[in-house]
């Protein structure tokens, strides 16, 4: 068998990462692997000059010639059939609303017409990541959220996103369904912990890793606000993990390397509601995200 290779990006509120794809063996070509941070409120001429040296860079190590394809995972509100950006008022890419990240990446890299580059919501590249990565997931239901800028959620059976039906929310998505006094996401994500922590404490911190940092250091009110965060996602995806019948439920995105601040409430109040499942936390996020979002080129 021929082996094929594909390019997977993984573009996030604050980095991209690249790698190159042996299509064959879901297998990242580890030499590939490529990342940059950037702010994501930069003007779009800066972040495309930023992602298309990822892309050059990545591809130039990878020693491989000829891609079938590119694969993006990106967050939403995005048109992933037509490969255009409508995030707004999100703190991240506003001057990038209504582009079509499809023809720019293929003008910045001059990349012919006819090769494929396709989109996926990052949640759902995330899963189908985590499902290809182990081979006893083939057969089980996995529901997956990823936790950084935003609140992310992916529905995989045998493999394939689910976002529509009764047992899964609108559009498969978590991040604005309801929740106390807004949306989900205002409590389960970066600036969710930040607000949190302001109330708590009455002071401002930059980011979430400096929250993580505090709460390693023995700062109550941070690990305060790690536990109420774990709690509100509990409540938030019981009622899905019900209704999909998830067998394992796992968590990635940058937040997730606080899990043990925040796991065991959550793991807590999961228990309180009688749902079995198996709770799992990636240790690779991206590489998942990169496996994912190449699998949209297998069915090509």
């Amino acid at each position: 068998m021929n082996k094929e290779y594909a390019l997977g990006l993984d573009i996030g509120g604050t980095h991209i990462t690249v790698a190159v794809i042996a299509i064959n063996e879901m297998r990242v070509l580890d030499f590939s692997v490529h990342k940059e941070s950037f702010d994501s409120n930069l003007p779009a001429d800066e972040i495309l000059d930023i992602w298309e040296k990822a892309i050059r860079t990545s591809w130039k190590n990878s020693g491989i010639g000829n891609l079938i394809g590119l694969a993006v995972c990106v967050p939403g509100p995005f048109d992933y059939t037509n490969g255009i950006c409508w995030i707004k008022d999100q703190a991240k890419y506003e001057h990038f609303y209504s582009l079509n990240i499809r023809e720019l990446i293929r003008e910045r890299l001059n990349l012919s017409n006819d090769l494929p580059i396709v989109f996926d919501n990052d949640a759902n590249c995330f899963g189908k990541g985590e499902f290809f990565k182990n081979v006893e997931n083939s057969s089980k239901k996995l529901m997956a959220v990823t936790l950084g800028t935003g609140l992310g959620a992916s529905f995989i059976d045998n493999g394939k996103a689910i976002d529509s039906g009764t047992k899964v929310p609108a559009d498969g998505e978590l991040y604005n369904i309801p929740f106390k006094t807004g949306i989900a996401e205002d409590y389960v994500s970066a600036r969710g912990l930040l607000s949190g922590y302001k109330a708590a404490s009455g002071l401002e911190i930059s980011n979430s890793l400096e929250l993580f940092c505090l709460a390693k250091t023995g700062d109550v009110m941070a690990i305060k606000v790690l536990e109420e965060m774990g709690e509100d996602l509990a409540e938030i995806v019981i009622p899905w993990l019900k209704s999909f019948g998830a067998d394992s439920f796992i968590i990635g995105g940058k937040i997730a390397n606080a899990s043990a601040y925040f796991l065991p409430s959550f793991q807590e109040k999961i228990k309180i509601a009688g749902i079995e499942v198996t709770v799992l936390v990636s240790a690779d996020n991206e590489i998942a995200a990169l496996l994912g979002a190449t699998s949209l080129l297998c069915k090509m």
